[in-house]
């Protein structure tokens, strides 16, 4: 029997239920005494044990007991003995179905073999189809019988691995064989006759494929990464390699045995580890790791499979990192034993102290001593390695500079852990810092920050409302601190420049949307004029206390309800923008005036926040209405508002919605209102019609009576009367009077008083002017004009008047210089053709000055 415990069967037990058999190591089943085993059937049970797991399996075998065709002697009836019929019996035939004769003449069926299993090397070279065996059965010498196989390898993936002479019932294998692919194939044989039917049961056949060493030991991981404290002794453990080989672990094709090859370096010596042959368990061999002198092997593990046998097994290496950590052997060191540095008092200002002999590892630290530990709670500490053998010590917490001017310290550098065993030096190694401490301007800081005050709502404007004053932690520097508004989202607040009192700019609103949660939130500055100059903020938190200034809001405005009543009302509500208690319950009533409101509508209390608005009369005519409501709410005192809810009465249909026809009356345009309207827009396209016509005529005129001279030429002035231009600059208050004709004249006695002309109107007869048709004809406005024009120049009652004018000494000192000095140029030279492009009112100069040599 064979059995597989997947573990190399090592220490599994066989065991059987009869006296009579035993069973080996092996498997081997054999007889325990000499015994008369009985014609008929025997079944065994077959039991095995593995001691390691308690697991126990069984099998059932089944004994076919052979008998002899010939017995004592005497020879079968109707057959011959014939010592060739031995021969074709060969060594690889097998008879797995056999028949006997009984004494009475009948044949009866015995049980069937078990055949032992067909082992068949891998990786055979042939010639293919390679026989393996020969099964038969004796009938075959009554009938011509047909063999068959079936199973994994014959008829089933991977197909005709083996087959099967169907005649002579020889069996082959195609193909070379794999045991990695596949270590083993049941197969089934069949007989059966010319027609197909059976005619011995199925045989199972059970065939192995022997191992063979094709291939080679795989290290699971290429490099292998391990670690070994420095010093330690030999034995200690180091890391594991593992190797695998394919083939079969029960042989030595597959077992693997492990060796170092090679040592890289080879310090202090060249064999400082050694590997356990079969687990593959690097560990030292010798002492004398030292980190301070080599931190890294490499290491080359071979795996070679035959039990190690270089001459016949396979063979693979990998690479094996051992690291030497360290371990605190090494007691650190200053190397001055004073150090004087100077720092600023920010936190994390560089003290400057370094030295040691260790590494930058968690198993060293830098302790200070001294009195600043024991006053100022360790306001010291020391940052992370600037290199490998240094710390920079650094302020932890800011120093005041007004405090202290300078620390005076003793830094004891020591190991956190105790020194490696063997180790004799001292652990700690101390030097004396003097650290003086620089004076930086600092900013100033408000004490209080935030700070919440709080007050009601409604304060005047200027009130006062607290000091929000800073401090200059620079005691030492006569600084002055200015405040000033950084952040005053609603412009309500006011600082004073040098002492910081707050006061109101404008009148604080809760409801405002720059509250949040009642609280209104302003930022300030204090700034010192120190070089350079430092600022701070401080944050003013007021809360706002809310008072009753805000009147109720009706809601909603409008709605519509059916003309007569029914149980179609209006629901009415408050809307209110203080908070509790200066808000509901709400008394909504109606007011006594007009009357109306009282005598159509009336008012039902639902709660604290809403009533019902309905009709008290039956019937109300279509319409929009507006019902004034009183809302009152429950401050203190309470404030009440009177608002209009407009409200559209229609007639209803039965779901008291109201009609379409309804709702056009309930808009208020009544027949009278449509007839109206009609009569605006009438009146208004007749005013526009007439605007048009009268534009339209005004045109037509305006065509009709054009001048006859060129539009550019049609120069019409305007006298325009000016004020007196007055004196100087420095001549401003001057007498009106001395410009003014004598009172004392005679001929001027009957004028009244007053600024007047000093020039007179000469008495003579006066000119007639032209007289302007009614309805000029276009071509008499020519004439007409001169006409005019030269009765204007030869009239001397014109002015201005030709007489002796009389004027008075404008006074010294004027900024305008002398017009004596001017005076017209008589060179021939000047251009005086850009007066043309001056337009018509220069055109009487161009003409003038513009006419050159032809003048």
């Amino acid at each position: 029997v064979k059995f597989n415990n997947c573990a190399g069967n090592k220490g599994v037990r066989y065991e059987t239920n009869s006296l009579d058999f035993k069973v080996r190591a092996d498997g081997t089943l054999f007889a325990a005494h000499q015994l008369q085993v009985p014609p008929k059937p025997l079944v065994l049970r077959v039991t095995a044990w593995d001691p390691q797991s308690l697991g126990r399996r069984e099998t059932m075998v089944r004994f076919l007991v052979a008998e002899k065709s010939q017995h004592n002697g005497h020879k079968a009836k109707g057959r011959r003995t014939v010592p060739g019929d031995l021969s074709q019996q060969q060594s690889d035939t097998l008879l797995p179905w056999r028949q006997h004769q009984s004494p009475n003449g009948l044949r009866r069926q015995k049980r069937d073999w078990v055949i032992p299993p067909i082992n068949v090397p891998e990786n055979s070279r042939g010639p293919f189809p390679q026989q393996l065996v020969r099964i038969r059965s004796d009938k075959d010498k009554e009938i011509h019988i047909r063999y068959s196989i079936t199973g994994v390898g014959a008829d089933q993936p991977p197909m005709e691995v083996f087959s099967i002479d169907p005649v002579s019932g020889r069996m082959y294998v195609t193909r070379p064989m794999d045991r990695e692919e596949r270590a083993s194939y049941h197969l089934r044989a069949h007989a059966v006759d010319m027609n197909g039917n059976k005619v011995e049961n199925p045989i199972d056949l059970y065939i192995y494929v022997i191992d063979m060493n094709d291939n080679r030991p795989e290290f699971i991981n290429q490099v292998y990464n391990g670690s070994v404290d420095e010093g330690s002794k030999p034995g200690t453990y180091v890391m594991t390699v593992t190797a695998n080989d394919a083939d079969d672990s029960t042989t030595a094709n597959g077992m693997v045995r492990y060796r170092i090859v090679t040592q890289t370096p080879q310090s202090p010596s060249q064999n400082m580890f050694t590997i356990n042959s079969e687990t593959g368990d690097i560990v030292t061999v010798a002492a004398g790791l030292d980190r301070e002198k080599v931190q890294q092997y490499i290491v080359i593990v071979q795996a070679t499979d035959m039990e190690g046998n270089l001459n016949y097994g396979l063979s693979n290496t990998a690479t094996a990192i051992i690291t030497v950590t360290d371990v605190n052997d090494n007691p650190p060191e200053f190397t001055t034993s004073t150090v004087s540095v100077g720092a600023l008092a920010p936190p994390g200002s560089a003290a400057g102290i370094r030295g040691d002999r260790g590494r930058a590892v968690p198993q060293w630290g830098l302790l200070e001593r001294g009195g600043l530990a024991a006053e100022f709670g360790s306001p010291l500490g020391f940052s992370r390695p600037m290199g490998r053998r240094e710390k920079m010590q650094h302020f932890v917490v800011a120093v005041d500079y007004e405090m202290n001017r300078a620390f005076m310290l003793t830094v004891m550098v020591s190991n956190q852990a105790p020194l490696a065993s063997g180790i004799q030096m001292s652990f700690q190694s101390t030097a004396g810092v003097t650290i003086s401490v620089t004076d930086v301007n600092e900013a100033p800081y408000f004490p209080t920050n935030h700070k919440l005050i709080r007050l009601e709502e409604g304060v005047p404007m200027g009130t006062v409302l607290t000091t929000f004053s800073a401090v200059d932690p620079d005691r030492f520097m006569q600084q002055a601190v200015r405040y000033s508004k950084l952040s005053d989202p609603a412009n309500w607040l006011n600082i004073n420049a040098t002492n910081g009192q707050i006061t109101t700019a404008a009148v604080l609103d809760r409801e405002s949307d720059y509250i949040k949660n009642n609280v209104y939130e302003a930022t300030f500055l204090a700034a010192d004029n120190g070089v350079p100059p430092a600022s701070g903020t401080g944050t003013l938190q007021i809360y706002l206390i809310d008072i009753n200034d805000n009147a109720p809001e009706l809601l909603p405005k409008e709605a519509q309800i059916c003309e007569k009543p029914n149980l179609n009302v209006i629901n009415i509500t408050a809307a209110d923008a203080d908070i509790d208690p200066n808000v509901g319950p709400f008394v909504f009533e109606l007011p006594s005036v007009p009357s109306a409101v009282r005598k159509n509508w009336t008012i039902t209390r639902l709660n604290g926040d809403y009533a019902q608005l309905s009709l008290r009369i039956m019937y109300l005519e279509a319409g929009v209405y507006d019902v004034p409501i009183i809302v009152t709410d429950s401050g203190n005192p309470p404030l009440y508002n009177t608002s209009v809810i407009k409200v559209k009465v229609c007639p209803c249909d039965e779901n008291g919605d109201c009609t379409t026809i309804g709702a056009v009356a309930a808009a208020g345009l009544g027949t009278g209102a449509i007839i109206a309207i009609l009569i605006c827009i009438i009146i208004l396209l007749t005013m526009v019609l007439l605007f048009v016509v009268w534009m339209k005529r005004r045109e037509k005129e305006r065509h009709t009576k054009q001048l006859l001279i060129d539009p550019e030429d049609d120069v019409r002035d305007n006298i325009l009367k000016y004020d007196e231009e007055g004196g100087g600059e420095e001549d401003q208050d001057y007498d009106l009077s001395q410009l003014q004709q004598p009172e004392t004249m005679d001929h001027m006695l009957n004028k009244t008083p007053g600024v007047r002309r000093v020039d007179e109107r000469p008495i003579g007869a006066e000119p007639q002017y032209p007289i302007r048709p009614v309805i000029p004809h276009p071509g008499d406005i020519g004439d007409f004009i001169n006409e005019g024009l030269r009765a204007a120049d030869n009239d001397p009652t014109a002015p201005p008047y030709d007489s002796l004018l009389v004027f008075d000494y404008e006074g010294s000192g004027s900024t305008a210089g002398s017009v004596s000095s001017l005076n017209s140029s008589s060179s021939g030279d000047q251009d005086y053709d850009y007066l043309n492009d001056w337009g018509p009112r220069f055109k009487k100069l161009a003409d003038m000055y513009g006419g050159g040599e032809e003048d």
